[in-house]
Parts: structure tokens; sequence; C-alpha cells
């Protein structure tokens, strides 16, 4: 293997980090953390115990290191542009985490300074690399399914049953916006990722446990000019579910299950496949051989190695800088479709302003 590139951490507050610092440490992969920064000292000094790396007083002296070739940066989501904005200059290789940023003006600085400094650049969307998703829109390429008709990809949490949680810096809107920003990105992406760039969105976006953590369940359907509809559904109050995916097309249909935090980590009621396509001509399912992963910290550590491989040079971006913008625009634009209660084109110049 060539020479291992050194990796810089800016920020431990997404938790998503931890699986990609612990499989570095554990798993020989071209890459090793060798220093960490974060405002909160706790959770530096935390991860620095954890993962045998070096605290870094400031994110200027991270980035001024010789021995550190790459950065993932896992702030809270208000600090991303300005980071975005020092590990660009200092030339250093760029991992995002979701979402690319709280807003269009934020995202369109990150993009700014990608293209400036010519740095390599990913977010970090583990839907993008888990193999049933890859499987899924290879068998959409491959015109399996014929016409697709309608796709609704469920997703969610149980955080926001989680008194706790309204203390966490995922529902502080000058942090994170709200749970809906935060999370909702997932399938908002994963659906950019299958059908690419919608045309409108209606929404409906409500808080309906806690009003300490707003916006906790929410529905929005995406509008292709000739089709498919896609459906987003989201609940952030939810124990525990079975289905993920489904895909209805012209010659079958695609299920999935077991395929985020509530269907994975709950017990599971059968061992039948996690990914099944029915094909209409021979009037039966087709079982994929790819398993579901044991549960969702799987999922998360399962991003670990393409992320590696994108530092190595072995493969490009997850999604480059751009698609996380137009992903940003698409969830942003539902705040728009659900309180003003219309149905709203991608380019409407209010998502702007959200």
């Amino acid at each position: 293997m060539n020479e291992t590139i050194g990796v810089g951490i800016l920020g431990f507050a997404h938790g998503h980090v931890n699986a990609y610092c612990e499989d570095w440490k554990q798993t020989d992969r071209g890459v090793r953390v060798v220093a960490g920064w974060d405002h909160d000292s706790s959770r530096l000094e935390n991860a620095a115990n954890a993962y045998g790396l070096e605290a870094c007083a400031a994110a200027e002296a991270l980035l001024a290191r010789d021995d550190i070739q790459a950065v993932v940066i896992a702030s809270e989501t208000s600090r991303h542009a300005e980071l975005v904005q020092l590990a660009a200059a200092a030339g250093k290789a760029i991992i995002l985490q979701k979402p690319i940023a709280l807003t269009m003006a934020e995202a369109d600085s990150i993009v700014a300074a990608v293209e400036r400094h010519g740095v390599p650049f990913t977010l970090a969307w583990q839907m993008r690399v888990d193999p049933q998703n890859i499987q899924m829109k290879e068998w959409l390429q491959q015109g399996t399914l014929g016409q697709v008709f309608m796709v609704r990809r469920r997703h969610g949490l149980n955080v926001g049953l989680n008194a706790d949680f309204a203390n966490s810096w995922h529902v502080d809107p000058a942090s994170n916006r709200d749970i809906w920003a935060d999370d909702t990105s997932h399938p908002a992406d994963f659906i950019h990722w299958l059908l690419g760039e919608p045309e409108s969105v209606t929404a409906e976006i409500a808080s309906l446990y806690n009003p300490r953590i707003p916006n906790d369940n929410g529905i929005a359907i995406y509008r292709y000019a000739d089709g498919p509809i896609a459906e987003v559904s989201c609940s952030f109050t939810c124990h525990a579910i079975q289905n993920t995916t489904e895909i209805i097309g012209e010659l079958g249909t695609i299920v999935q299950n077991y395929g985020d935090a509530p269907s994975c980590n709950a017990p599971r009621p059968d061992t039948g496949a996690g990914l099944r396509r029915f094909d209409a001509a021979a009037n039966d399912w087709v079982d994929s051989d790819i398993a579901s992963p044991a549960g969702h910290f799987h999922r998360i550590r399962g991003l670990a190695e393409p992320l590696a491989a994108f530092l190595r040079g072995e493969r490009g971006p997850i999604a480059t800088a751009e698609e996380g913008r137009t992903s940003l625009r698409m969830v942003l634009a539902t705040y728009v479709s659900s309180s003003e209660g219309r149905r709203v084109s991608l380019n409407d110049p209010a998502v702007n302003d959200v």
C-alpha cells in the first residue's frame, strides 16, 4: 500500500465521525487519524483518548500541519462553511458530513471555495454507498422495472421521544436548524442520487410530540416532469419499523426492509431477504443475496472504506459540493411548501431565504 494519508478531524459534533475513526484505527485502509480539533473541549478530550490522536487548540493549527493531507469536517452544521473555506485554502482534501450547510448562501460559499482552491471534496452520505441501495439503482439503470412510476423512501429515528435530545445541538436553530433539516437530508439526497434533481416539492412538516424538538414528522412529495413521483416520509418519533424503500414500475416492484435505524435496530420478525424484487412476467419474487446490515452502526461504519478509497484517489467523490447544494435545496424547499401551503419549484427564489 502507498504512503499512509494523515487525516485531521475538525469537530466531533456529528457522531458518524466516530465510526470512521474507529474503523481507520482498527483497519489498514491507508489512512491514519493524526489530530483533531473541536471548540468543545470535553468532546475533543474524549476523542483524543478514544482514538489516540493529538488534540489541537485551534483549527488553524491543525490545518498548518504537514503530516495532515486531508480533513473530516464533522462539526455542527453552522460551522461547515467557515471550516471548508479554511481547509480548502490550506490545500487539504475535504470530507464533509451532511448536510452541506444551513442555508443556500453557505452552500454557495462552500462550492466556491472548493472550486477556487481545486481541492478534492466529498460529502459523506452512507445511503449512496449502502450495497442494497447500489443494487436498487443498478436495477433502475438496467431498465429491470421498465418505466418507474413511484418511489417511496421512509426514514426515521426515535430521538424525538428522548427528552434529553431537546438539549442537543441537533435541534438548536443556530447550530443545525432542526431535526428535519438535519436528518431528512439523508433520504432527500437518496432520491436525488437515485432519480436526479426534481422539478418541485409539496410538503407537510409538523411538530407533533415535544415542542422543544421541532419538526419531528413530515412528508415530502417530489415531482419529476415525466414521472416518477417520489415520496420522502420521515418520523423522528419512531420506535421500530420494517419497510424502508418501495419502487413501483411497469415490470415489477422493489421492496427493501431494514435500511435505517428504526428498522435495523429493532428485532426482526422473520429471516427473509431485506431486499427483493417482484418480476411481473414471472409472477414471482426475486431475493437479493445482499445481506441487510446487522445494525445502524454497521451501516454508518460501512462508509469508512469508500471514504478512505476517495482519499487514496481510487474513486471519485461520493457526492460533490454541487450535488450537496442541490440536496440542500431539496430540503429547504420543503419548508417553503409546508409554511405557505403550496407546491414549490426547486428554483423558487423563496428557497434562498429559508
